[in-house]
């Protein structure tokens, strides 16, 4: 089981002031956070993709790639990265080279995104969003798994023989969880392909997805990649923690009314109805053991510490609490209440044995035409 968090890179007031954190203020703080992520044993970090204002997450390729030479042990992925708005040729190409940064500490999460302008900004139209996630995806599950590729889709110019580069690490992608709260075609792909499935979690009422994480357990056995409780499920969620449940209440609540989407509500009754986890450590605890109840074992669990509102000395106290009192209890706990057979997430040392070993890619010579030719690598027959 992994557990990690997660953010977009929001930027919000201060509750108290009423003015928000710089855009590089708030890079650097996600630094900050990344990096005690890393220290304190944490299995995952993951940062979302945005094109506007208030958010700063505009590339996460470039902050990965970062974060690959500060950290030392943490898997670095992301909380979303656009397969419609974004060329499916740069996506393999950018991350399989943060993936070798990283010494295959990479894995990513595909989804449409919730921003509607921002298909005409990337010269797309809404109307086609999940056409543009199946047809991008399928593009890049084959990148990165042939040398070279001929392909003619509906989306963008047809490609003769291209390479992407560099060719990923050890011969094995990085893995690739399908992220959708909304769309069974999604979930359909993922299950196909043998991928992971994401569901965020949050913001919408308890088990608000189990239909679709259902669906995509009896699809993943269907396409015959095991058994419905193999499949490769993840959940997202939110907390806040204190030592004491009514200390975590009186020092979120600034942040939880004065955030955009929770406005219109109360902190009690989405902490009640919805997985925000606000309290302390056993409370946080006894939520998310309620997520393995209700979803059946999974293999990720992320959460959402860092509302774009919150001074990051707040967000590191709770990287801390989560890292060395919420998640030692839940390893133990799940562990124990684990199916027999279950299997673990995918890393990259678990995906280059099951390909039966690593391969090194040595490209043939330029030929004085800057290309290596048909057959680009000399491993290649």
């Amino acid at each position: 089981m992994q557990f990690g968090i997660f953010g977009v890179g929001d930027i919000a007031p201060d509750p108290s002031t009423g003015i928000p954190r710089s855009e590089a203020q708030r890079i650097q703080d996600t630094i900050r956070i990344a990096k005690a992520a890393d220290e304190l044993g944490l299995d995952v970090f993951a940062v979302g993709e945005h094109h506007n204002p208030p958010f700063v997450a505009s590339s996460p390729p470039a902050l990965l790639g970062y974060l690959a030479a500060e950290t030392k042990q943490i898997l670095l992925s992301t909380s979303i990265t656009l397969i419609t708005t974004n060329d499916p040729v740069k996506i393999a190409e950018d991350y399989a080279f943060v993936q070798h940064l990283a010494c295959g500490r990479l894995d990513l999460m595909l989804g449409r995104g919730n921003t509607v302008p921002v298909y005409p900004w990337f010269g797309q139209d809404i109307r086609n969003g999940v056409p543009l996630a199946l047809e991008n995806y399928n593009l890049l599950h084959r990148l990165w798994r042939e040398d070279v590729v001929d392909w003619e889709g509906r989306f963008r110019t047809p490609l003769q023989g291209f390479t992407a580069t560099p060719r990923p690490l050890d011969g094995v992608p990085p893995f690739v969880w399908h992220g959708a709260i909304r769309t069974p075609e999604i979930a359909e792909q993922a299950a196909f392909h043998g991928n992971g499935y994401f569901a965020n979690h949050i913001l919408a009422p308890n088990f608000h997805f189990k239909p679709l994480v259902d669906f995509y357990r009896q699809r993943f056995q269907d396409y015959g990649h095991g058994r419905a409780q193999d499949a490769i499920v993840g959940l997202g969620g939110q907390a806040f923690i204190a030592r004491k449940s009514q200390e975590a209440y009186s020092r979120f609540r600034p942040y939880f009314e004065s955030y955009p989407m929770f406005q219109g509500t109360s902190l009690e009754q989405v902490a009640t109805g919805t997985p925000l986890s606000v309290g302390s450590p056993q409370e946080v605890i006894d939520k998310t053991l309620t997520f393995q109840e209700g979803f059946g074992d999974y293999q990720r669990q992320l959460w959402a510490l860092d509302l774009g509102s919150m001074p990051v000395e707040v967000v590191l106290e709770q990287v801390e609490l989560l890292a060395t009192e919420v998640v030692p209890v839940l390893r133990k706990e799940m562990g124990s209440r684990r199916a027999p057979g279950v299997p673990d997430a995918p890393t990259h040392a678990s995906l280059v044995e099951a390909a039966g070993g690593s391969r090194e890619a040595r490209p043939r010579p330029n030929r004085g035409d800057n290309t290596s030719g048909a057959v680009p690598y000399l491993d290649a027959a």
